[in-house]
């Protein structure tokens, strides 16, 4: 049974007034494995100092520790990085993703099948915490909030979102920044679209898909196994449907019966292939070398394993000699991208590779 929880907070994820929310979120999670997606801000060339600050709130205003997964372009990547991404995501119990553009967060893990990562960290007991532009990413569409109030789109249409939501049998958007004030003579609330542009685009909606607003400094928490939401921090919630508008106020818990509307039952994308079920470097070197999306999977196993040790290793021998064996056959099968893959793996994990007409050699970085 799922059992997890989902956090969309409308704003000031790393503000003061924020940090008893994030507290009760993080609480009831024990043995915390808490990661950031810096996914959504990636276009940005601060990515280094935006991800640097949302570490240090962590660690200083919640005594955890918050591990950032680069990933910010879907082209850009190998196809190792891309397996390696998602299998850190769901080995995460406490996933979390901010600030950025939501259309550009889209554009790189819709390929992914992401949805089907965070879905899994739910069903696993795990939190997915998403605030603002993330937070948009969640529902079945999601607004091109950038490009109708940066750049300019005079006719603005939904994007598919991740629907995440659908696994609480909500079918709904998201919308955060719904108070929003600061355009003071004009008209900023919803997310900078302004009520005008918000009534066009719910127009376009499909009968039976819902808006759920989150006012600034708020959060929603939506519970899976109690199947509530509750309403935390400064503000109000909202369930927006058919013309008309339920408040879920501040400091409440509501019953997600109470707002779920006749959708279809949740479906799920083809599941990925799922990771090898193996830990011995051996037979994960040797399942590596068969290529395809299982092989990956293997692949980006050993390099975790060689990253951290592994558990219960100290000698990284067997691990180094796993992919080795692999990276030999891939050759001998003229399978040179995953040759290489192979060998850009082990310098990753800082060993030394060396070819030479007598075979190949290695040694850990920097030993004498």
């Amino acid at each position: 049974m799922s059992r997890g929880v989902l956090a969309l907070l409308g704003s000031g994820e790393t503000a003061p007034g924020m940090t008893k929310v994030h507290r009760e979120v993080l609480a009831p999670i024990t043995a915390l494995n808490a990661v950031n997606l810096d996914t959504a801000y990636g276009f940005q060339l601060n990515v280094p100092q935006m991800s640097e600050k949302l570490e240090e709130y962590f660690k200083i205003s919640l005594q955890t520790t918050l591990t950032t997964l680069h990933f910010s372009s879907f082209v850009k990547a190998s196809e190792l990085e891309r397996t390696l991404f998602k299998q850190q995501v769901r080995q995460a119990n406490y996933v979390f993703a901010g600030p950025g553009s939501p259309t550009y967060a889209l554009s790189q893990w819709s390929p992914l099948h992401f949805g089907d990562d965070l879905l899994e960290v739910l069903d696993h007991g795990g939190t997915v915490c998403f605030a603002s532009a993330a937070a948009l990413t969640l529902g079945a569409y999601t607004a091109p909030i950038y490009e109708v109030y940066k750049v300019g789109v005079e006719a603005p249409r939904w994007r598919d979102g991740l629907n995440v939501l659908a696994a609480f049998g909500l079918s709904c958007v998201v919308i955060p920044h719904f108070d929003n004030n600061e355009g003071g003579n004009y008209d900023t609330r919803f997310c900078y679209l302004g009520e005008k542009r918000l009534l066009e685009l719910e127009g376009q909606l499909p009968e039976g898909v819902a808006t759920l607003g989150v006012d600034e400094h708020t959060a929603l928490i939506l519970d899976l196994s109690s199947d509530t939401v509750s309403v935390k921090g400064r503000s109000s919630g909202y369930w927006r449907l058919g013309g008309e508008t339920t408040v879920l106020a501040n400091a409440t818990t509501t019953s997600l019966a109470a707002l779920r509307t006749l959708v279809p039952a949740r479906t799920r994308p083809a599941a990925s292939v799922p990771t090898p079920a193996t830990s011995r470097p051996v037979e994960l070197g040797e399942i590596a070398a068969t290529g395809g999306e299982r092989g990956l999977e293997a692949l980006a196993q050993l390099v975790q394993l060689a990253t951290t040790g592994g558990e219960g290793f100290i000698d990284p021998t067997p691990l180094v000699e796993g992919i080795l064996s692999a990276r030999v056959t891939a050759r001998a099968n003229a399978q040179y991208e995953l040759a290489d893959e192979l060998r850009d793996a082990l310098i990753k994990a800082g060993i030394d590779v060396q070819d030479s007409p007598e075979g190949t050699t290695w040694s850990l970085g920097g030993a004498n």
